[in-house]
């Protein structure tokens, strides 16, 4: 039996507001899609803790044994800088900024987002797909709203009738905004002046002559709305309708209500069956913000190269704290809470290394077993990460208890302790064990020593200098390094 059929796994749904239990629509596979970033820019840290939220999630459903397929995009093309069809493509103004082409900004974000992620440890999702590797399918999805009455062309651009969707769907109910309310405080923008209704968003916009970023279409050399790739992109690697869509709460309205809208219109189904939101980081208790300077990058985390900062903090450190709040709940960051994150993670780390030098004994005085269901009861509680953190506290209690020799545990129970840990700290959060990563890089600077001497001491052969070469040898044999001469080359060991 699949550990996933064995655990309950509830999932608060955004278009519900309640938790509900986890039914995937296929057995035993998830398909989950995630809105990616806009790369125009470096990725900052509040974006960081959205994908690290969802990592989380990608995490636990393959621990459970499901088969994810995770999709998360990449926005390069449609983006405005107001997000409702009017201002510039927040790209195709970086590259103006910076005398590049558009592609070189995209190029140039999209290795930095990885990188950073790669720093946090979130895995890679399954597929990765960008908006301009997608516009003959969103040119496709176009025609069929048009074909079934619920948008419009004008001058070249087509938009989304929400009025007359409206009349026979709920626009605004993932949001729970209700479309006359919104009616009265929308003002009309000189560049909607083609739309019939304000509330009625792009599916294509007409490129003006000045915009890069275009390719041409039925209606216009032009360029898709935002909202547009995402619709297209999970239901094309995820079906019509999938079991998860994720993203910040920000993209709540209008994008993701949007979406749906979209994909009601265009297939008549509805494309999501659990919608999950991350909230927002906070810095010092305001919103971050890059003009009053109360505002980090993940790089100054973890090099201390920032104000609000006394020191750099580790990748796995800064993750840690963010997983210490629930993925729904605002968390703020500071100096103090991530100094406080790091005395908890060393703790947790410490503990864990504990477990090998345990001896055994005749009786278990913790109930392995039932500590064990209880990690797994919170992270089935809506991904409940800082109440499965709690838990793994009480273990490291008891771990410090029985090497004190005050309490006993039977080898099978110690066994079972170890490798829940394991699993849960490695494996589902996704922590990094900085220890083993030092001794890694340890390990590679020292090849890169001996690999330097060896180099040094072939160069002394070649010029006959067989006193200095044997010297290099019999020096590194003394440091317990021996050097074997080969056909291949020359080679170490470690004695």
């Amino acid at each position: 039996m699949a550990l996933y059929q064995q655990q309950e796994l509830k999932i608060y749904n955004s278009i519900s507001g309640e938790k509900e239990t986890f039914t995937p629509i296929n057995e035993g596979r998830v398909g989950m899609y995630v809105c990616g970033p806009t790369v125009y820019s470096k990725v900052h840290l509040g974006n960081c803790r959205t994908f690290i939220s969802f990592d989380l999630v990608f995490r636990y459903l393959k621990h459970l044994g499901y088969k994810v397929r995770y999709v998360r995009n990449i926005t390069d093309a449609g983006h405005l800088e107001n997000d409702a069809d009017s201002g510039e493509n927040r790209i195709a103004k970086k590259a103006r900024l910076e005398q590049i082409e558009p592609m070189e900004v995209v190029q140039k974000y999209t290795v930095d987002f990885h990188n950073i992620l790669q720093k946090f440890n979130n895995l890679p999702p399954s597929i990765e797909p960008t908006a301009t590797g997608h516009i003959v399918e969103q040119i496709e999805i176009i025609k069929q709203i048009l074909e079934k009455g619920y948008a419009y062309e004008a001058n070249g651009s087509v938009y989304f009738d929400v009025l007359k969707f409206n009349e026979t769907h709920d626009y605004g109910r993932l949001s729970g905004r209700k479309l006359e309310d919104m009616i009265p405080n929308t003002r009309e923008l000189a560049a909607q002046s083609d739309k019939k209704n304000p509330q009625d968003f792009a599916l294509w916009k007409k490129a003006e002559p000045q915009h890069i970023m275009r390719w041409p279409s039925p209606w216009s050399d032009g360029f898709p709305g935002w909202h547009l790739e995402c619709s297209v992109m999970s239901s094309k690697y995820l079906g019509e309708e999938f079991d998860i869509h994720g993203g910040g709460m920000d993209l709540k309205f209008p994008h993701h209500e949007c979406e749906i809208a979209q994909g009601e219109a265009a297939t008549g189904k509805d494309p999501v069956h659990y919608w999950m939101h991350a909230n927002m980081l906070t810095l010092n208790g305001k919103k971050m913000a890059k003009s009053t300077g109360n505002n980090i990058l993940p790089n100054e985390i973890f090099t201390g190269d920032n104000p609000n900062l006394e020191k750099g903090f580790a990748p796995t450190v800064a993750r840690f704290f963010m997983l210490q709040a629930h993925y729904r709940s605002i968390l703020d960051f500071s100096n103090e809470a991530l100094v406080a994150s790091e005395k908890g993670f060393n703790r947790l780390m410490d503990a864990y290394h504990l477990l090998d030098e345990l001896e055994s004994g005749s009786r278990s005085d913790f109930d392995v077993a039932a500590w064990k269901q209880k990690c797994y009861d919170a992270m089935n509680d809506d991904f409940n990460s800082p109440i499965l953190i709690a838990q793994l506290f009480e273990a490291v209690k008891q771990i410090n208890i029985l090497n004190e020799g005050k309490a006993s545990i039977t080898a099978e129970d110690l066994a079972e302790l170890k490798s829940t840990m394991s699993a849960f700290i490695f494996e589902v959060l996704g922590l990094v064990d900085t220890a083993e990563a030092a001794d890694d890089e340890a390990g590679n600077k020292l090849a890169g020593t001996v690999e330097l001497l060896i180099r040094l001491r072939a160069e002394a052969r070649a010029n006959k200098d067989f006193a200095l070469s044997d010297k290099i040898r019999d020096e590194l044999l003394e440091l317990g390094i021996q050097l074997k001469d080969g056909k291949e080359g020359t080679s170490f060991s470690l004695n």
